[in-house]
Formats: structure tokens, sequence, C-alpha cells
């Protein structure tokens, strides 16, 4: 009986039914207009760039070196991030114009390598050289001891991951969307494997680099990637130039300047001579006010910097970084140094 009563209801559960099937069909035709709206088709121009290089290699095989003699053929001002304990004032005698160093030391947080890139690109350098990312990964304050020590303060190991991967996102960003060249060195996973020596018949020991050691995938977002040997012999696991498909040889100034002509054979890109919109400016200075957290901080900046460089808007610029400076003053008083967060 309660069934016939149900459908016995004058249509009302079926028109009800069927208006909340038109509402949602309206809706997703909307969704689809408006997505639709928003496409662009062009005629694909090559455009001249800057250089996205990754290297990765095990310890020994002239990551550092090579790095700055691909610097020296791309030309400019060089700045060098350095993670490796002052080995980037190693070779201060091997360019003439020579390079600045600035010395990172732990917390390796995604959100200290952002401001470091950040604070060269404001020196006005033309390339810098991260040497290495892996302690971004790997490191003391890296997104694995992050995740480590979130997992075990919450017990979920899922939604550490959700917290920490945005800020691995962010850094990853801010080197795709640097206005200087980007040189990104990596360690490599070591492994020893045993051979036959062709010149003398015995049997010999290598030691041969693998995957490098950061999120994986990396390798992917830049434009070219070069695995080294201890041999400091090079080859390309990615390459879009195509300038060193199936080459094997050892990185120098002449690289940098094959790049750097690669790079430059584009057109120019169109350039914005607007400003930043009220709109745009206010919803970036309250995310630079709610910023939570450090890492929060410099994602919400990173979005902020990009945008008013883009433009250019310098007036912008200067008051979001004076906002970040305030509130990252406010956060390190309150920063939860369990978490290692601290710039």
């Amino acid at each position: 009986m309660d069934c016939q009563v149900d459908m016995d209801d004058g249509g009302l559960q079926w028109y009800e039914q069927i208006g909340r099937q038109e509402q949602f069909e309206d809706e997703e035709r909307e969704r689809t207009r408006l997505t639709m709206a928003t496409f662009e088709i062009h005629r694909a121009t090559k455009r001249r760039a800057k250089l996205r290089l990754g290297m990765s290699g095990p310890a020994g095989s002239g990551k550092t070196y090579s790095a700055l003699q691909i610097a020296g053929g791309l030309g400019g001002r060089i700045g060098m991030i350095d993670t490796e304990h002052g080995s980037g004032d190693l070779y201060a005698d091997l360019l003439p114009e020579g390079y600045d160093v600035l010395s990172l030391s732990p917390p390796y947080t995604p959100a200290r390598y952002i401001e470091a890139i950040h604070a060269l690109e404001d020196l006005g350098v033309s390339t810098i050289i991260i040497d290495s990312l892996t302690h971004a990964w790997t490191g003391e304050g890296g997104s694995l001891d992050r995740q480590g020590k979130i997992a075990d303060k919450s017990g979920n190991s899922w939604q550490a991951w959700r917290q920490v991967t945005p800020e691995h996102n962010a850094l990853v960003e801010a080197l795709l969307q640097s206005r200087c060249h980007i040189i990104a060195t990596m360690r490599a996973k070591t492994e020893y494997v045993q051979e036959k020596d062709e010149r003398t018949g015995k049997q010999v020991v290598r030691k041969i680099g693998l995957a490098p050691i950061m999120r994986d995938g990396i390798e992917y977002e830049f434009t070219t990637f070069f695995e080294l040997d201890v041999q400091h012999m090079a080859y390309t696991g990615k390459d879009r130039t195509r300038l060193f498909d199936g080459e094997i040889f050892r990185p120098d100034m002449e690289t940098g300047r094959k790049l750097l002509s690669w790079l430059n054979s584009g057109v120019d890109g169109p350039r914005s001579t607007t400003v930043m919109s009220a709109d745009q400016k206010t919803a970036m200075s309250d995310a630079i006010n709610r910023a939570s957290t450090l890492d929060d901080l410099y994602r919400a900046f990173s979005v902020a910097y990009r945008v008013a460089n883009s433009l250019p808007d310098a007036e912008a610029l200067a008051e979001l970084t004076a906002l970040k400076d305030e509130r990252k003053a406010l956060l390190e008083v309150h920063n939860d140094a369990e978490f290692g967060i601290a710039a």
C-alpha cells in the first residue's frame, strides 16, 4: 500500500526527477560552453625560450663542473644555489667572468628553494644553477622528510602526501616559470656492474648512475635532460631540442652555445603592457595574508611573483613582496619547529 501511495502522488516525484535532470543538463551545457570559449587555437610557432636543463649522475660524474661550463656558454651573469656544503666555490677560477654563489643550508624545503630562486632573479643573473635539486626531495626538511614527520604525527600517510605534493609542485612551477635559464643537477642512484675489459680480458668493476634521486618523472619537466657517467660523458635521456640525439659527449661551453642558438632561433613572444588588475592584486594579497605556514606563503607568493613579472608590473610586485615579508616575519614567530619549516 505504501508503494501505491508513493506512486499515486500526481506525478510529483516524476516531475521532480525530470526537473533535476533538465537542470543538470542545462548546467552541463553551460559548463561546456564556458570551457569551449576558453580554447585557443593557433598555428604552431617556435618562440624564443629560456633553458630548462636537468642533469643527473653519480658522485664524481662532474655535474657541477659541467653545469658551470654550459652556463658559461650561455653567457651573461651566473648564479648558483649551492646545497653541497661549499662545493660551488671550488670552481671559482673556472670561468673568466666568475659567478655568484647562494649557499643554501637545511632545512631544504621547497619553499626555501623558491625563495633562493627569486633572490637570484632579483640579483639580475641570466642563468641559475641549482646544485643540487635532490636535497629538496631527500634532504633534511625536504619533501620525503616532511612527509614522514607529518605522517608520524597524524598517522595518515596519504593525508601527509596531500600536504607535501603541492609544495613540491610549487617548486617545479618556479623552475618552469623563471625568467632565467635554469640548470638543475640531481644525484643519481649508484650501482656497480662487473664487466670484461676488452683490452686486458680481465673482469673490472664499473660504477654506473641510474635514475635521478628525485620524485619520479622529474626529468620530463625539463626541455633537455643529460645523464652523466663517471667518465664525465653525457647522453640525453630526453631532448626536445633534438641537438644531441644519439650522441655521447663531454659537456662544455660549446654545449651551452649550441643550446643558446636553439633557444634564440624562435620569434619573440607577445609582451603584455598592462598592469595587474585590482581584483588580481586583492586576490593575491588575500592568499598571502591567509597563509598559515611558510610553505603556504611561498606558494601564494610564487603565483603573485610570476603574474607581476609577466605583465610586468613592478609596483604591484613591490607591494606584494612587502606583504610577503610582513607575513613571513609573523609566521616565523609562530613556526612549528617540529616540521622544520623555518626559512
